[in-house]
Formats: C-alpha cells, sequence, structure tokens
C-alpha cells in the first residue's frame, strides 16, 4: 500500500449563487497579465451550457482525457505517436473563437473627440492585434440560459436525454438551471502531465497541485488538448501554457485559495485525502459502470491505524495525517456519501467533487396531477401567497419525474449511472425533511427518521451534515497542513534537478507523470 495525500476540494452546488465573486478574485491575482486576458482559471457556468471553452465536454471535438485501449489506456488525442504527428498541426485544439478574443474599448475616445452633432462612443478594440472588432463572444456569455437557443440547447449532456426531455426542459413553466463553476481539478491521473513532449508538466509529491515549469516548457499545447475540462491555457503573449495552481504559496502559508476564500456562497471546501497509489493503474483502466466506485475505493480512512503507519513509512508529516482526519472533503465524499467526481469518464480521477443540486427543490415536487401537469400539485393558491404542501403522499416526491432530469446530472457526474445520483439528490431530500421535522414541526419524527433510514443516514450523521453544509465556520471549510520544506528540499536532493521537474513522491525513483 503506497499511501499519498493530495489536496482536494468539495463544491456544494446547492449553494452556488453564480455570483462570479470566485472567479474575479482568481483573475485579479493570476491572470490579468498580458496574453492571459481570455483565460479564468476559475469560471462558474450556467448548466445547461456549452460551458469555457464551447462544448469542452464534447471529447469528439477536443479529443481530452484518455480511453481504454484493451487492458490498458491511452490518450486520445496526444501522447509520443499522436503528438509526434500532430506536432506543428493539432486539429484539436480549441481556438480562440472557442474562448473570446479578449477585448477593451478606447475609453479616451469619449474625452478626446473633437466637438460635434454626434455622441462619441468607445468602440471596442481587441486586446491581441489592437483593431476594432465586432464582439460576439464574453466570458459568461451564457450566464443565466441567456441565449438558450445558441448554448443551452446545444449542451453535449443532452444527448443522454430524449428529443421530448429536451423540448420539456426549455418550456417556461418546466425551466431549471444551475451553475458549475470548475477549476482544474488537479487530477490523480493527469492526461496533461503525460501529454508534455518537454516534462514541464508535474504533480507535487507533497500535495498533489499539478503545475507547470515555466523555464521549461516550450509551448507545445499537447496539454490543452489531453486535457479533456480544458483548464491548460496557452499564454499567447509568452508562448508558454499556464493553468490553475490551486493558489499553491498561499496553501503553503495556510491561507485558502483566492476563489475559495472569497466565495459568497460559502460552497467551497479543501482539505487532505489520502489515497492508494499501487490502485491508480487498476482504477483508471476500470469499465466504465465501475469507474466512480473504484476511484472511492481508492481514498483511504485516515483514522485506520493500517493506512497511518503505511503513510508514516512513506515520510508523511504527521500534521499532514492530522489534517486528512479533520477533511472536511473525507467526510463529504467518504462518510456522507454524497459527492462526485466531475465526468470521471474522462480517467483523469479528478480530485475536485461536487454535490449535486437539488434540483428541484421540496416546493417543485409532488404527485402527478394528469400527463400534462405535474408541477401543480404542491402549490396550492391561498390569500393570494404561495403555501407549499411538505406532507406529499409519497416520500420523495416525483424525484424521477423532476423537470431536471437525473439522466442529466448522471452525465455530468457518473457516467450516465442515474442511481448514484439519485441516492445523493435523496440523501439531501432527507437531510431537508429531517431538518424541516426539528424546525418546523410540520412533518412527524417517524416520517424524518423514515427518510434518514431509507438513505443509510442516522439523526447524529444528519445533524454532521447540516452543520458542514450550513453552519461550518471558516476552519471547518478549510482544513489545511502545514507546508514543509525539507519534503521539497528531500526531493530535490533525491531526485536531482530534472530540469525543475520535481515532485516525484517521498520515495526515490517513484515518477509521478500519470499512467
Amino acid at each position: 500500500m503506497d499511501v499519498r495525500s493530495q489536496i482536494s476540494m468539495v463544491f456544494h452546488l446547492d449553494k452556488c449563487i453564480g455570483c462570479h465573486t470566485c472567479s474575479i478574485a482568481c483573475k485579479n491575482i493570476w491572470s490579468d497579465r498580458k496574453g492571459a486576458e481570455y483565460m479564468w482559471w476559475n469560471n462558474v457556468e450556467t448548466k445547461p451550457g456549452t460551458g469555457y471553452p464551447g462544448k469542452w465536454e464534447d471529447q469528439l471535438i477536443y479529443k481530452g482525457g484518455w480511453e481504454k485501449q484493451g487492458d490498458d489506456i491511452g490518450l486520445k488525442g496526444a501522447g509520443k505517436r499522436k503528438g509526434l504527428t500532430n506536432i506543428f498541426h493539432n486539429p484539436n485544439l480549441p481556438v480562440i473563437d472557442d474562448y473570446y478574443e479578449p477585448f477593451t474599448y478606447k475609453y479616451l475616445d469619449l474625452i478626446e473627440s473633437p466637438a460635434g452633432d454626434d455622441q462619441p462612443t468607445a468602440r471596442p478594440v481587441s486586446l491581441i492585434t489592437g483593431e476594432p472588432m465586432d464582439i460576439k463572444m464574453g466570458p459568461s456569455w451564457d450566464d443565466d440560459l441567456s441565449g438558450s437557443p445558441d448554448y443551452a440547447r446545444n449542451d453535449p449532456n443532452l444527448a443522454s436525454l430524449s428529443p421530448e426531455e429536451q423540448a420539456a426542459m426549455f418550456q417556461l413553466e418546466r425551466m431549471a438551471f444551475f451553475y458549475l463553476p470548475r477549476i482544474c481539478n488537479h487530477c490523480l491521473n493527469p492526461a496533461c502531465v503525460a501529454s508534455c513532449p518537454s516534462g514541464a508538466i508535474y504533480k507535487r509529491g507533497e500535495d498533489g497541485v499539478v503545475l507547470i515549469n515555466q523555464d521549461v516548457c516550450r509551448g507545445w499545447r499537447m496539454c490543452v488538448t489531453a486535457c479533456p475540462y480544458k483548464k491548460t491555457y496557452y499564454n499567447w503573449q509568452t508562448g508558454k501554457s499556464e493553468k490553475c495552481i490551486l493558489c499553491y504559496p498561499r496553501i503553503e502559508a495556510g491561507y485558502a485559495p483566492a476563489c475559495m476564500h472569497s466565495c459568497v456562497g460559502r460552497i467551497r471546501y479543501l482539505g487532505v485525502v489520502l489515497y492508494d497509489a499501487d490502485k491508480l493503474h487498476d482504477v483508471a483502466c476500470a469499465e466504465e459502470d465501475q469507474l466512480v466506485d473504484s476511484q472511492l475505493d481508492m481514498l483511504l480512512d485516515p483514522t485506520d491505524p493500517e493506512v497511518i503507519a503505511a503513510a508514516k513509512a512513506n515520510g508523511m508529516a504527521d500534521s499532514t495525517i492530522k489534517a486528512a482526519q479533520g477533511s472536511p472533503v473525507y467526510r463529504f465524499v467518504k462518510e456522507f456519501g454524497m459527492a462526485l467526481p466531475l465526468h470521471p469518464e474522462f480517467r483523469t480521477l479528478p480530485m475536485l467533487f461536487y454535490v449535486p443540486p437539488l434540483l428541484p427543490v421540496m416546493a417543485s415536487l409532488g404527485k402527478k396531477q394528469n400527463e400534462d401537469q405535474e408541477l401543480n400539485t404542491i402549490a396550492k393558491r391561498w390569500d393570494d401567497q404561495w403555501l407549499y404542501d411538505t406532507s406529499t403522499e409519497d416520500l420523495w416526491g416525483t424525484i424521477d419525474e423532476s423537470r431536471f432530469p437525473l439522466e442529466y446530472l448522471a452525465s455530468l457526474f457518473s457516467a450516465g449511472d442515474t442511481e448514484k445520483v439519485k441516492i445523493r439528490v435523496k440523501k439531501l431530500m432527507a437531510v431537508r425533511i429531517y431538518r424541516r421535522h426539528k424546525t418546523v414541526g410540520d412533518i412527524s419524527k417517524e416520517r424524518a427518521e423514515e427518510a434518514l433510514a431509507e438513505v443509510g443516514l442516522t439523526a447524529p450523521l444528519a445533524d454532521d451534515i447540516y452543520y458542514l453544509t450550513s453552519l461550518a465556520k471558516f476552519d471547518d471549510r478549510f482544513v489545511i497542513p502545514p507546508a514543509h520544506r525539507e519534503e521539497a528540499i528531500e526531493m530535490l536532493e533525491n531526485t536531482g534537478d530534472r530540469k525543475g521537474n520535481l515532485g516525484f513522491g517521498f520515495k526515490e525513483g517513484t515518477a509521478r507523470r500519470g499512467l
């Protein structure tokens, strides 16, 4: 058992309000330089929607991630052979129009224009060429379902729904959306690392953060193709690739990353998880219907004496083990069983997990009244106010027939397995029913306990979920181990310079550059 530590994250989508404060915090710190104007290391997408860059989830276009090749896996659009053939012309790279051409306005024209009969305007100009341009795309261009026919209806995840279900989702009475914040997943099996011809991208051994050595990068951009989440960007000014660094200087100083520190909805959690690196290859090569379970099984219990002994034998500091024992990520992912990885079918083993949204909320669920109208059975008109019936005859309402299909969420978070999403949505619902019983009292204790028991929860566990979701303080949401400079020095001594490509793990000669 090769026990290693990984800084991991959970985003609770039921709490995201789509304010984009996280994106602005990241932009102001890391990517406000020339050549990086179009980069959004952190972005918030509206789902359904095509995302950023457009249709990034469609690997028939971009050829990102890994694919099964017999009993092994290989990169879809990169690697030694494919990289050599595409090294001077890569047809799978997103172009600037898939993002947007960065622009500004000629504000001085408003001040310096000569007097005249017409009101002067500040024309948009390209930040790349400096020439006037017509703005056709921008960051969060399809926010809140804006331009739905061109964006939301072209969401690749809608392919899992029938034409009738797709049409129903965009009927005004049934329309729903949620926000999906995204950063680099700092994967356990990162395709970007494995694809780099220069060896510039590496995964740090002490915390698993994936970084790009700017001195070694030669701008081949294979990492842009290989990353299925399109979270590696090319800086057209410096000729280097750049990506989210998880604010590692802040983490090393004991501070949360900027996007997480600024999060208004407090949807973000950061902590250490321990995993068995000996299982990496088998997990990445698992059958598609076993990918999620295999990845979660690879995460180890930090309180298990055997795991602790193996971690210490591998050189892990006591403070890191202690941080793993208090990790909110481990609680959400393993103990509560409420979080899932984004697109596990890409086989990168992402270390950013999402609690799926409870859509629609309790007030929108109820038994069908007839085939054409299933949403109005809960809402009752009384004295010009909407009252919500929380004592529906069915315990779970009509989760299977909700206006946001489980098949869509399953396409995002469980490689199409609706049962994995359903059980997590039911846990969210069960905690809500339980809290309704405790705070409002219009649900009986027996009914609340029945709801918890059906999804494998107990009252104390439901209270823990409620606390960590709604009442958790800063130190509960971000459990960050102190940085150990001696580990970095030890790795440097054990592995040599290797052109700055460090981060090979605690054991000498254990390279961590993907499978």
